[in-house]
Order: structure tokens, then sequence, then C-alpha cells
């Protein structure tokens, strides 16, 4: 009798638990976020604030109506956008798209000169990775004092070693907390130091890169140190799920190459020899990416599985990395069936949370890959699907979720930076 009790009660108890597991799984894939803000944008004494209620907004503006300082911010407004270009992607119509995002990426930028990942308190800090995306876009669409901003705060807190902190206080002056530092942002102010030097007259290019000789300098030695190894491939390191890692990951081996390959170039323009050791380097690591990853169809992790395919990929193609390999590409174009969320938008990998969110810089990056491989079909999808789920005040948020509300923080500099890049690739 104590027996059947006692058999009874483990089948209850194992029945409750599968239950309540099944339970948690289903909330789980059906994550609900709130939306923070609408936007952010320039409020009373051009103090900078969230936007819960777009019909406060001076119209098609970042600027709040009916303060003392409105009619003076919007002259400014108007005059930053006039003094560069608005990108336009015809297979969009008549969207404000794109201009939306680079008036997100200066109200960003307005407090110090530098983008912050988002204005939220935990997004309010300048991560190498948003900064460089965005200081490569204000550079393609005629902003060059903004682009140079990024770089000179890059270069101002970059240590001796070169690699830098997973992100840093808007001043400059220091670092939030103890993450680890991150390898990534080597790669990421190299090509972004590259992609801003060759936006400029190639007479004026030798005394930019010359200005920024530092940056290029400690960042290309770290590059180099990292892949003089047996195996050229770099150590471990937290990439942009901003995780501890004891694996390599695809993306921040294919950073390191892409700040590698940026590097050679900047070197051969400036007419400096250490062109001929950077290459060298760019080619082992590419090499080296080949071998470890490419047979397991470049998953996320050193000898991951294929369904775990993220953003790597992306890194590994253009803009990031010229003439990709064709397995790359292929891996890229399936990739989406791993990352792909119920609300049309992907995942910052395929092993991410099955929590049914969509991630805007997920979905930018692959939209920007698409636009400079020269597939504009699939650029302006994800472009289109961009656009259908901004903010109500034509921000781009950090998430969507599954019913294609958007969620978490708005704007953000990251998908921001992304779509203005895309669209310069797809008008130019």
């Amino acid at each position: 009798m104590n027996r059947r009790r006692a058999a009874t009660s483990l089948a209850l108890l194992l029945v409750l638990i599968l239950c309540s597991s099944a339970a948690a799984s289903h909330g789980f894939r059906n994550r609900l976020l709130p939306l923070d803000a609408q936007t952010v944008a320039v409020g009373p004494g051009g103090a900078l604030l969230p936007v819960r209620d777009p019909g406060l907004l001076v119209p098609g503006s970042r600027v709040l109506a009916g303060t003392p300082v409105a009619r003076a911010e919007l002259a400014a407004e108007r005059a930053w956008l006039a003094a560069g270009s608005v990108p336009t992607v015809p297979e969009l119509g008549d969207t404000t798209l794109v201009r939306d995002a680079l008036l997100d990426l200066r109200t960003l930028s307005l407090p110090t000169g530098v983008p912050v990942a988002a204005w939220s308190p935990a997004w309010r800090y300048v991560w190498p990775r948003d900064s460089s995306l965005a200081a490569v876009a204000l550079a393609r669409t005629g902003h060059p004092a903004d682009a140079e901003a990024v770089l000179d705060f890059l270069q101002r807190v970059q240590p001796d070693s070169g690699v830098f902190a997973a992100r840093y206080l808007p001043d400059g002056s220091g670092v939030p907390d103890d993450r680890p530092a991150q390898l990534d942002g080597v790669g990421w102010a190299l090509w972004a130091l590259a992609g801003v030097v060759e936006t400029r007259p190639v007479t004026e290019q030798p005394a930019l890169i010359a200005r920024y000789r530092s940056l290029l300098d400690r960042s290309a030695a770290a590059a180099q140190r990292a892949v003089a190894n047996p195996r050229s491939l770099p150590p471990a390191s937290s990439d942009y799920w901003e995780r501890r890692e004891r694996r390599l990951t695809l993306a921040t081996a294919a950073l390191v190459r892409a700040g590698l390959v940026a590097a050679g170039r900047l070197y051969a323009r400036a007419g400096d020899p250490r062109a001929t050791a950077v290459d060298d380097a760019a080619g082992r690591l590419a090499a080296a990416v080949t071998r470890g990853f490419a047979a397991d169809g470049y998953p996320r992790h050193l000898g991951g599985t294929r369904s775990s395919v993220d953003l790597g990929v992306v890194f590994l193609l253009p803009p990031f990395a010229p003439d990709p390999r064709a397995d790359v590409v292929a891996a890229w174009r399936t990739a989406p069936q791993h990352l792909a969320r119920p609300a049309g938008g992907l995942a910052p990998g395929g092993s991410w949370p099955d929590d049914g969110v969509s991630w805007t810089t997920a979905t930018s990056s692959y939209a920007l890959a698409a636009a400079t491989l020269g597939d504009r079909a699939a650029a302006a999808s994800w472009l289109r699907w961009l656009d259908d789920h901004r903010t109500s005040a034509g921000s781009l948020p950090e998430k969507v979720l599954a019913d294609g509300s958007p969620a978490a923080v708005a704007p953000l500099a990251w998908s921001a930076a992304a779509v203005v890049l895309s669209a310069a690739a797809l008008s130019g």
C-alpha cells in the first residue's frame, strides 16, 4: 500500500513538473516586454527626454513642441539634415525610415557628440560596436565632423593594449562596470576608421590617417597579437551577445579579420610597410576561419552546430569583408530559417532563446549585408519589415514581440545606423 501511494505520489509529482515546465515554456515563447518610449527628443534647456506621446513632438522632428528652445532646436536639426544627404530606396516608396534613423543618430549624439546605444539608463553608454556603425553611417551621409567625433572618442578611451572595454561612459571618463574587455571592439574600430577615411577625397586621406595613427597602430597591433598563435585564431571573448564566452565565436573571429583587412588598406594608403604584415595576418585568420567553421556551416561557436548560426556569418560579408566565399554567402542565405521569429524579424542567433522576439539589430544587419551584396530584393524586404515595425514616433525599437508590437528601448543606434548604411548602399 505504501509502495502504491509512493508510486502514485511520484507520478503526480512528475505530471506537475511536466505541466509546470510546459506552462513556463509556453509563456517564454510568447515573452511580453514593455516599450520604454516611442523616441527621445530635445526638450527644455536642450535636455534629452524620453517621449511616450508622439503628439508632443514638432511633426517630423525629434524636438518637443512648445518649449522655449523648440524653434532654435528645430532650426539646428533641419540645418544638420540639409548639410548632408538622406539616401532613398525606391523599393520602399514614400517613407521617413531613413530620415528618422538619421535624426535618431543625431539626437543620441547630442549630449557629448558621440552616440550612446540608446537613451534608457542601462543603454546610455558608448559601445565601440554601435558607435562604429554610427560613424560610418554619418560619414556616408555627409556628416564628417560627427563621424570623426566618434573616432576621436575611440582614440581617447583606447588603452595601450588596444583592446577596448565593452562600453564606456558617454563623457569618456571610464567604464560603468566590470564587464570583460571585448576583442571585437578592435575590429569595429579599424573597420570604422577605414570606412570614415574612405569617404574623403583621396588627397585628404593621408592627413586623416595621420590624425588617427594611435587608434590605427594600437588596434592593428592588438589584432595581430590575437592571431599570433599556431592556430591563427583569436582567443575566446565576449561579442555582441555580451556574455562571457569559453569558446571562440565566429563573430569575434570575423570582426578581428575585418579589422585587419581595414588596417591593411589604411597602412597601404599611408605608404606604411606594415601593410604587408597586417595583410598576412588577415590572410592567415581567413584561412583559419574556413578550416574551423566552414565544415559545420559557420556556426556561432567553433565546433558548434549548423543551426546555431548567428550574425558572425554577416561579419564575413561586405561591408565587413570583401570578396566573400560562396559557402559563406550560402550560409547567410539559409540562416534566417534558424533565426526567424513569429513577427517576421530575426533573433540574434539560431541558439538564442526561443522567446518569440525579433531584434532590429539582427534584422537591420541582414539588410545591410543584402544591400552591400547587391541583393536589392532581400535588402528591401528586410528594410520594409523594419519600416513596418517602428514605434508610432518613427524610431526603431530594439525588439519586436511575436504580435508585431515594438518593445524594449527606442531608438537604438545600431539599428538606425545599419538602416542608414543599407539605404546608402542601395542608393549609391
